[in-house]
């Protein structure tokens, strides 16, 4: 059985204070809150069984996340709401380049970047996350790497985009998006796959994953880095 998308790691200098945010922005339960580590975990009707699980960190942010969550709404005035609900929480609009588009562009606050999307068809069984956004150089070579690591199929295929879908047909989908610049540093957003069988981390470095350190054989976690060179984790139950 191919390892599940577990959590989306998010670094923070102040986990609690940031997972507050989601969780009220989102709907989501807050589950667990320290000093080090927070945890925001989906609503039971929403769809979604990934977790959000904010790390603390003292590295302060200094460039363009190369994943960000796009929001999903139901209507105009739906999406008009979420905006506003953000902004009451923290978050405020940025401009990184977007003209004349549907979508709204804010940063949480601690200024990650976020989009609350125009009502779309494709979204309708979302949830209130409609996609995790990866940026990527070769948007459909990343999507092939991803796919038989997530069993999640590849749902479309545009020179721009690169969709992957969950089979269950709920919850968020996993979008990568061209762009041109590479990237530079650690990421502030990772995904952690959750795996039952010790074998996974080697399959995972077979399909072109790059280990980051030395697994340990008893560990319960393994760090990677995709093919460009995006970290992600493997968290095993031995």
């Amino acid at each position: 059985m191919a390892p599940r998308l577990a959590n989306l790691v998010i670094a923070a200098e102040q986990p609690a204070r940031l997972a507050r945010f989601w969780s009220g922005l989102l709907g989501w339960q807050l589950t667990t809150e320290s000093p080090d580590e927070a945890t925001v975990q989906p609503a039971p009707d929403d769809g979604c069984d990934l977790t959000l699980l904010f790390a603390a960190t003292s590295r302060p942010k200094t460039a363009k996340n190369r994943l960000h969550l796009d929001l999903s709404s139901t209507s105009g005035e739906n999406q008009r709401e979420t905006v506003a609900r953000a902004v009451s929480l923290g978050a405020r609009p940025i401009d990184i380049g977007q003209h004349h588009v549907p979508w709204i562009v804010l940063a949480d606050p601690e200024d990650n970047e976020f989009c609350v999307l125009e009502p779309r068809a494709e979204y309708a069984n979302s949830g209130a996350v409609a996609a995790i956004v990866i940026d990527a150089q070769d948007p459909a070579r990343l999507a092939r790497f991803w796919s038989p690591l997530t069993a999640w199929p590849i749902t479309a295929e545009e020179p721009a985009i690169t969709t992957l879908r969950n089979p269950a047909g709920r919850g968020p989908t996993l979008e990568f998006l061209r762009v041109n610049t590479p990237k530079h540093g650690k990421n502030r957003l990772c995904l952690d796959l959750s795996g039952d069988h010790p074998a996974e981390a080697a399959r995972i470095q077979a399909a072109g994953a790059h280990p980051v350190g030395t697994h340990q054989p008893n560990a319960s976690q393994a760090h990677f880095t995709d093919p460009e060179d995006n970290e992600f984790g493997l968290l095993l139950s031995n």
